[in-house]
């Protein structure tokens, strides 16, 4: 049977893990959600698990139950940029999940990781968006996860990014050094913004070549703030091409989530991702720094192409 990753949402917060369940897939009674995590359909890497557990943020577990079967077949298995006993390095296409959410089936980097490496305790280090392609490392052991958690919540590891923004950036570089917190005046509930009251955040962003109307930068985070890359794009004026929440009228995300249609939908959004790309990821492991990286994905090259100067 397979199985689905959950991860606990930030409203999710407080809530006991048979409700949690039961809210995420109504077609399971409470009863039904407790007898399946007391049956062990639902693990955590972290333990033994009961109805009554009170769950956190970002807690994640594994759930197996028939109606979340796949309907469709698994995608090719993303290229492998780098392969170690106690590690290894995907590039993920954009349009991919690392873990599967929602309450249907769907694939993610983490079940086509497992099925590639059968019988081993694969875990992802890290996670990026769905739209967002690049690199992402998965541990291939349990010491090597808790090894690179740890490293990742000590901010001991270096990211750098590249993106194609709207408009032709003046400097050949920026330090951006602005909070992070929730934008209240924006009727998206997700939308972050700079916030005096928010996060410390600090993003360094370097140009790589201007472009028609458009820039390809290389962007390194400092902080590791929901969305920060974005925000602090928006914040300089420099918005992600197809970035469907910064730098556009709130009306374009919420036509797309409404499923309602919105003239001219494709032109404003100029790409149909969000042009952002993990290009590398440096890390301590065992005493040396690996740094592993992912070539830029042929949909951005193609926007690079097609508006080179």
């Amino acid at each position: 049977m397979k199985e689905k990753t959950l991860i606990v949402r930030p409203e999710e917060q407080g809530y006991r893990l048979d409700v949690l369940l039961q809210g995420r897939y109504p077609r399971w009674s409470l009863e039904a959600v407790a007898e399946a995590i007391r049956g062990g359909q639902v693990r955590s890497d972290e333990g033994q698990l009961s109805p009554e557990q009170v769950l956190a943020v970002g807690d994640s577990f594994t759930v197996a139950a028939p109606h979340l079967a796949p309907t469709h077949p698994m995608p090719a298995c993303p290229p492998i940029v780098y392969e170690g006993e106690d590690v290894v390095a995907f590039s993920k296409p954009p349009g991919l999940l690392c873990h599967p959410v929602g309450a249907t089936f769907a694939w993610g980097l983490i079940n086509i990781a497992r099925d590639r490496y059968p019988g081993e305790r694969l875990h992802l280090a890290h996670r990026i968006d769905k739209e967002t392609s690049g690199v992402v490392v998965l541990a291939r052991n349990d010491a090597i996860n808790r090894e690179l958690k740890a490293a990742f919540k000590a901010r001991r590891v270096a990211k750098t990014y590249l993106a194609i923004v709207r408009g032709e950036m003046a400097q050949d570089s920026v330090l951006v050094n602005a909070p992070i917190g929730n934008d209240e005046a924006s009727p998206i509930r997700m939308k972050m913004g700079v916030n005096a009251e928010g996060q410390d955040a600090e993003t360094e962003i370097r140009l790589i070549q201007r472009l028609r109307g458009l820039s390809l930068v290389e962007c390194i985070p400092r902080t590791g703030r929901t969305h920060q890359i974005r925000v602090h794009l928006e914040h300089i004026g420099l918005p992600l091409l197809g970035d469907k929440i910064y730098g556009q009228d709130p009306d374009v995300f919420l036509s797309i989530w409404e499923k309602r249609p919105l003239d001219r939908l494709d032109e404003r959004l100029g790409h149909p991702r969000h042009c952002l790309h993990a290009a590398r990821i440096s890390f301590d492991l065992d005493g040396g720094t690996r740094s592993f990286e992912a070539p830029l994905v042929a949909d951005m090259q193609a926007v690079v192409a097609a508006n080179s100067l």
